[in-house]
This record gives structure tokens, C-alpha cells and sequence, in this order.
């Protein structure tokens, strides 16, 4: 496999069928041709595809980065409340069919209206109640790169809102934290009172990840970079799926894009299913699913250290440039 850094596959690998499937409605085929695969791609209207699929419990885990309606190039913007509208329309298709304890990850920005912003996991929050969902966390996703505003500060994060399908304390919900465990601060630190003084404080396997991740969004120099203009990073997928999934689980995208959360799934022996309206689009996701299970997924794991910027000569400031807010 190639990668960004050293490449991991799952140890529990599945004996998972090798290929790909990028599906479209034509004759002898329909949406319920996807119930076939492992993984595969659905090409067509995400609500439709749903209202399509038996109306009972499926997915293990729902995550999508939607539209945000803004006017990208794959989207018609169109009014806040409208495209609410559209978007609960198909939540309201996906809860049923998300199992008991599993999880549904949306992932959202700003919409942006005469330089005003309406931060969308706000808006988004009553349609999930409406739900009875259990709202686990808001995940902040901070990144270093974007737009540069000029009459407000420039925007440099997202969020996910994490829900399980539980309505109570007791309910289970699967949450591997094990898995996500990222290096403590202080693994040298020690107790210095209690029953347990003068052995170390912290868990051997690392400290909980906590709810603010710095991962780089995919620029034009990023290792993952492809057609899409606005293209989730397969490692935020990739802690979200590790964390909240198991070996087997089915995983699905309503906004599949170039299959992000795809490569994520065959890296790591999840099944994978997934919608999007845009032929090209769905043709680089299938590639890239297609490599993911052969081993070759090109990908920036969720665990790379970050770069540290002051290491290129760029980050010395010209004569006459500000440095550290003196000049």
C-alpha cells in the first residue's frame, strides 16, 4: 500500500471480495442491486436510492460531509430554509434504516450569506432531536489552510456532530477508544497521593484523542488531491471509522463524493456503500476504493504528525514583514 506515511491494514482482515462496484439504474439493475456488495458506489439521487433500499435497521455507521450549500460547482444553492428542507427529507430516510447503538457522523461548515455566517451544525441540531438521538460529541476539525476573509476572521475549522441511535445512559453503543488512543503528554507522570502513589497516572496505551483534531484538509498539494474541489480527508473518516465501527460493520455516505470514507472502510475491512450524483466523481471513487482493497490506498493517515511550518525557508519573514506582530 502506498501512503503518505507508513501504510497500515487492519490485522482481523475479512475475506472480502476484491472489487469495487459503481452502480447506475438501467435495465436489470436497481438500487437494491447494491445489497449484493461489499462495496459499491451508487450513482443516482441519494433519496431516491434510500426510498428504494427495505425500510428497516442496516447501516452501522452514517457519515457524510453534505453539500453545504454554497455554490460549489457539484451544488445549486439555493435558500437556508430549502436546503434544510432537503436535507431532513433525507435524514428522515436514514434513521430508520441506522441500526440500534450505531452511529451517524455529519460533518458541516458555514453557510454564508452577505458576509454573514449561519454555522450549519446549529441548524442542523433540531432535525436530529426530532430524532431522539443521543448527541455524543461536537467534534471541532481544525485545519490550517482556507479563504482568507477580509471583513470577519478567516474560518479554519468544521465540525461533526457525533449521534448514536440510543435514547438512554444504559443503552450500548460501540465506542473502540483503544483504537484512537494518541501519545499522553506526560507518560512519565506519576500519582502523588492515594492508595496508588508514586505509580504512573496514565494509561500505558495513551490518552483519548479528545474533541478538537487537527487533520489538513485535502489543498492542491495534498497526497489525496483529485477532481473533487472540496474533498474529505480520508483520515478524519478514517479515527471516526476506527473508533465507532467494527471489523464487518457496514458504513454508508449519502454524499459519497470521491469515496473518502470508502477507502477508509477497505482499508480497514469495514463494508462500504455509497451515493453520488456526479459520473466522474463516482468513476475516481470506484478507483480509489478499488486500490484501498488492493493494498495501494493513497492516503495521509489520521496519525501523521503535523508539519511543522518553521522548517521551510517561507516561514522567515521578508525585510518589512511583520514577524510575531513586531516589524
Amino acid at each position: 500500500m502506498k501512503s503518505a506515511s507508513q501504510p497500515r491494514q487492519d490485522k482481523a482482515k475479512l475475506l472480502l471480495p476484491t472489487k469495487a462496484h459503481l452502480l447506475k439504474q438501467g435495465r436489470g439493475v436497481n438500487a437494491l442491486e447494491v445489497m449484493h456488495h461489499e462495496y459499491a458506489l451508487w450513482m443516482g439521487d441519494v433519496e431516491a436510492f434510500l426510498k428504494a433500499l427495505p425500510f428497516e435497521p442496516m447501516f452501522d455507521m452514517i457519515v457524510t460531509s453534505p453539500p453545504y450549500n454554497i455554490g460549489k460547482e457539484y451544488e445549486t444553492r439555493v435558500g437556508l430554509q430549502k436546503y434544510l428542507d432537503w436535507q431532513e427529507r433525507i435524514i428522515n430516510e436514514l434513521i430508520p434504516r441506522l441500526k440500534k447503538g450505531g452511529s451517524i457522523c455529519w460533518q458541516v461548515g458555514n453557510f454564508v450569506d452577505d458576509n454573514q455566517i449561519f454555522p450549519l451544525d446549529i441548524e442542523f441540531a433540531p432535525i436530529f432531536k426530532k430524532h431522539q438521538l443521543q448527541l455524543r460529541n461536537r467534534i471541532v476539525w481544525q485545519f490550517g489552510h482556507g479563504l482568507h476573509a477580509q471583513r470577519r476572521f478567516s474560518g479554519r475549522y468544521e465540525v461533526v456532530l457525533w449521534y448514536t441511535k440510543t435514547q438512554s445512559k444504559g443503552d450500548p453503543y460501540t465506542f473502540n477508544l483503544n483504537d484512537v488512543r494518541v501519545p499522553a503528554k506526560y507518560p512519565g507522570k506519576k500519582r502523588y497521593k492515594g492508595p496508588n502513589v508514586g505509580q504512573f497516572s496514565g494509561n500505558p496505551l495513551g490518552k483519548n484523542p479528545e474533541d478538537v483534531w487537527s487533520i489538513p484538509n485535502v489543498k492542491s498539494n495534498h497526497v489525496e488531491k483529485t477532481l473533487h474541489p472540496c474533498q474529505f480527508p480520508v483520515g478524519l473518516i478514517e479515527r471516526l471509522l476506527l473508533a465507532l465501527t467494527n471489523v464487518g460493520d457496514l458504513v454508508f455516505e449519502p454524499f459519497a463524493g470521491v469515496a473518502s470514507a470508502g477507502v477508509a472502510c477497505a482499508i480497514h475491512s469495514r463494508r462500504f456503500w455509497g451515493c453520488e450524483l456526479n459520473e466522474e466523481y463516482a468513476e475516481v471513487g470506484r478507483q480509489r476504493i478499488q486500490s484501498a482493497i488492493e493494498g495501494g490506498a493513497i492516503y495521509r493517515p489520521y496519525d501523521k504528525p503535523l508539519y511543522d511550518h518553521t522548517r521551510s525557508k517561507l516561514s522567515q519573514p521578508p525585510e518589512g514583514f511583520k514577524n510575531g506582530g513586531h516589524s
